[in-house]
């Protein structure tokens, strides 16, 4: 039995976007493949993950989900079955009270049934036209970046298979639909889940990142290595940086799907890191500086009393 997408992301029905996004994030990089080599069961929950993601970052696909259950994807074709008469159709089509062409219907679904019915009578171009399908496609966090391609086998209206080859641009997001046009099979939206990265965080246009920083140079400045997503930069750290700190590199993030040419920023976290196995020397200057700011009164006026609770 199929599971429930708001149960796979430990969520109420009733979740908003946000909630369904954060849960999303959280669970990806808790199950995702890189985290958990070798382990079956964590890559398959990491797909479960995916799959609910993608229907209910939709609004279209969430409430159709909503209407008709593990069944949504077919949930319309019985309604467009019933407001089309597609049975009345078919007798006025073929001149007969029967129906053509069933012959046995044991072995066929629901879903090939009325699409057999629907597409009767309106000749090969009108099926392609009204035809419109989705396709799940999965890329990394580079791909995402620099925009890549995919090689697609789907299914015509006439059931051969045809290979597309279609271009995912620059830009794409988590629950992106990119719309790819074919004469021959419809309208294939593509419909796109971003893989989370470990040493980024997306914010839209935006990426966050972590850097670590000496504590000597961030009383005194200095310069340290930052990650991009063409390479390393230097960034200049001013004196006196608390941990903590955020700098913006300008143009520096993700490409603007809306805006072909523009980008987003890096964020860039200071995350300040102490020494560690001191020399003697090092403990003795220490020392000094402590020695020197407990003489200027800093130390007494900064800390907090003894008896109190840390918040």
């Amino acid at each position: 039995m199929a599971r429930d997408y708001y149960s796979v992301l430990g969520l109420k029905r009733s979740a908003s976007e946000k909630e369904i996004r954060q849960a999303y994030r959280r669970l990806a990089r808790k199950h995702h493949p890189d985290v958990n080599p070798g382990d079956p069961k964590a890559e398959e929950r990491f797909k479960e993950i995916n799959e609910a993601h993608q229907v209910l970052s939709d609004p279209e696909s969430r409430r159709k989900y909503d209407t008709f259950g593990e069944n949504w994807k077919h949930g319309d074709q019985f309604g467009q079955a019933g407001r089309s008469g597609p049975f009345t159709h078919t007798r006025r089509s073929t001149g007969s009270g029967g129906f053509p062409g069933f012959g046995d219907l044991s072995g066929m679904g629901l879903g090939d049934l009325f699409s057999d019915v629907l597409g009767r009578g309106g000749g090969a171009s009108r099926r392609t036209k009204a035809r419109r399908l989705e396709h799940p496609v999965e890329v990394t966090l580079e791909e995402a970046f620099s925009g890549t391609t995919r090689i697609l086998r789907v299914q015509t209206p006439d059931r051969q298979e045809k290979r597309l080859e279609v271009k995912v641009p620059p830009g794409v997001d988590s629950g992106s639909k990119v719309r790819i046009p074919s004469p021959d099979v419809g309208d294939v939206f593509l419909v796109v889940t971003v893989q989370p990265q470990t040493q980024f965080e997306r914010l839209g246009a935006n990426l966050t990142t972590e850097v670590p920083v000496p504590l000597v140079n961030a009383v005194l400045g200095g310069e340290v290595a930052v990650p991009t997503m063409k390479g390393q930069v230097a960034l200049t750290i001013p004196p006196e940086s608390q941990n903590g700190r955020q700098f913006r590199l300008k143009g520096r993030g993700m490409p603007r799907l809306d805006k072909p040419g523009v980008f987003g920023d890096l964020l860039v976290k200071v995350k300040v890191t102490l020494p560690t196995e001191l020399s003697e020397r090092e403990k003795e200057l220490f020392l000094e500086l402590r020695t020197l700011r407990e003489a200027e009164g800093a130390v007494a006026a900064e800390s907090p009393s003894p008896e109190g609770e840390e918040e």
